[in-house]
């Protein structure tokens, strides 16, 4: 018994210090080619989007827009990449847990 307290313990530790470097990581996705790029943590919180003066048409307001949510969508995929990377070895891929960032 002891023992699986040392392990629980042992593995709320890695997961405590996965759950830090995934937050202080910046992930990036781009979209267009790079026209649009969004930045966010690893845990998904947004940092930031750049876009390209050349994707800027007033006369095409959707097309920019559509490539804003491919740059984000792009950069939650990095997100839950690093996340399972992180996490995967410390759980043993034991998803679900219902803890931040499963």
């Amino acid at each position: 018994m002891q023992q699986m307290l040392k392990q629980a313990q042992k593995m709320q530790q890695q997961i405590a210090k996965a759950q830090a470097e995934l937050a202080e990581a910046e992930l990036t996705g781009t979209a267009g080619g790079g026209l649009v790029t969004a930045t966010v943590s690893g845990s998904g919180d947004i940092k930031g989007i750049k876009i390209d003066p050349k994707a800027v048409d007033p006369e095409d307001v959707e097309t920019l827009e559509d490539l804003v949510v491919a740059a984000l969508h792009n950069a939650a995929e990095a997100a839950r990449a690093l996340t399972e990377q992180k996490m995967g070895p410390v759980t043993g891929g034991m998803g679900g847990l219902g803890l931040p960032g499963f």
